[in-house]
């Protein structure tokens, strides 16, 4: 607003050649330009405004004029997927040593401070063994991990569309082992969680959706919500109206959702990042050892593990392809329905949940490590025989000594 005043303008009068100004001195002019990726979110935030106050009556259209799919605001930075993913060693450090409470060397580290790691390691190996998004595992609902209705070894498949991205749906499935990861934190960690809110969900029960009736067979939960008899599909369910569904535990009314915290509901997304902020930062404390595996320079984020649960399954779904083809070849070929039932690229996006497989199509560039391949190339001209530059150098100037020595003589 002061750069507007500047020019005797106001958003209200403003044209398109002052916000375009505007955009030069944020990017080029002032002492600490900013970047194309914090610019591109400032004018999301002020076209957003225009387009508001077009619709208020407060500017009769926007100054900003549309050319094709180019908004004359934008850094014209163009920007892939930021896909980071994680080893099998980083994900076993992140859980364990970050999430779980354990030294480098697998004992319990009694100078751990973090709260419930049976419930971080759980949520871990749930979140990368599902690739579910952080705003579906972490609200997940008892009933759709069948929680005292499977068998030992059955996996759990459910639902998503009310939590899921863009409300897409799309079946979620949950293996055995990270079920059993679940189980633990079930029976180890989260009665005490539950007993110590009993009496505060009394006291608010008329504020909660609290569940008479959970129907596995239709995937439905039938109770008592606002003064009425309510009824939803577990699908159905928003985050909000997951975090107040309470049914009748052991000891009262506990949460109907998985994780829970000491004395709260369902655990906020706010509460996870915490959660996250002291694993990486209890990580950070020991990478210089040399049991450690290598860290980014960014902490990770939970949407990682998503990434790294993508590009796993699509690495292994290219590996079953290349042998199915491989066999047809000898057997004949397959035909087109075939090829399309068992395109990893496919499977995977149906997994995922994304718009378009074309989206899907980013995690092919990060199935192989290039840089591993760029060491390789050049492994020969880095050094001879093992030795290091200098050892090179100093043979080199030994040779040219030696050759001066001849000459003289």
């Amino acid at each position: 607003m002061e750069f507007l005043a500047e020019r005797g303008r106001e958003l209200g009068t403003a044209v398109e050649s002052d916000l375009v100004a505007y955009r030069r001195s944020r990017v080029e002019l002032q002492d600490v330009p900013v970047g194309g990726t914090v610019w591109d979110r400032e004018a999301s935030v002020i076209n957003t405004l225009l387009d508001w106050m077009v619709g208020q009556g407060l500017r009769r259209t926007s100054p900003l004029r549309a050319v094709g799919s180019t908004n004359p605001l934008s850094s014209g930075m163009s920007r892939d997927m930021d896909i980071r993913h994680l080893t099998l060693g980083q994900f076993l450090f992140f859980r364990d040593v970050g999430m779980g409470g354990q030294t480098l060397g697998g004992e319990v580290d009694r100078a751990f401070r973090g709260q419930a790691p049976t419930r971080s390691r759980a949520a871990a190996d749930l979140a990368v063994t599902s690739g579910m998004r952080p705003q579906e595992w972490s609200t997940v609902l008892l009933p759709e991990l069948a929680v005292g209705m499977r068998r030992p070894g059955e996996g759990a498949e459910f639902d998503l569309q009310a939590c899921a991205k863009y409300k897409k749906h799309r079946v979620a499935y949950v293996p055995p082992d990270a079920l059993t990861s679940v189980d633990r934190f079930l029976l180890i960690e989260r009665p005490e969680m539950a007993e110590g809110m009993v009496r505060t969900l009394e006291r608010r029960h008329r504020d909660l959706f609290v569940v008479v009736d959970i129907d596995y067979a239709r995937r439905r939960l039938r109770g008592r919500w606002q003064g009425r008899d309510r009824e939803f599909a577990w699908s159905a369910m928003a985050p909000k109206l997951r975090r107040i569904t309470v049914h009748e535990g052991a000891a009262g009314l506990e949460p109907l959702a998985v994780f829970i915290g000491h004395g709260s509901l369902m655990l906020t997304s706010s509460s996870w990042d915490r959660v996250r902020h002291q694993a990486w930062d209890r990580m950070s404390a020991v990478r210089g050892d040399e049991r450690a595996p290598q860290l980014p320079t960014k902490r990770w984020r939970f949407h990682d593990l998503r990434h790294t649960y993508a590009l796993r399954l699509l690495d292994f779904l290219m590996r079953r392809a290349a042998e199915r083809e491989r066999a047809e070849k000898r057997a004949g070929m397959a035909s087109l329905a075939e090829h399309l039932a068992f395109n990893p690229l496919l499977i995977v996006s149906r997994r995922l949940g994304h718009a378009s497989p074309a989206v899907t199509y980013e995690y092919l560039r990060y199935l192989e490590d290039p840089m591993a391949y760029v060491a390789a190339a050049f492994e020969q001209w880095a050094a001879s025989d093992g030795d290091t530059y200098a050892e090179i150098a100093v043979r080199a100037l030994e040779a040219r000594k030696g050759a001066g020595h001849a000459a003289q003589g």
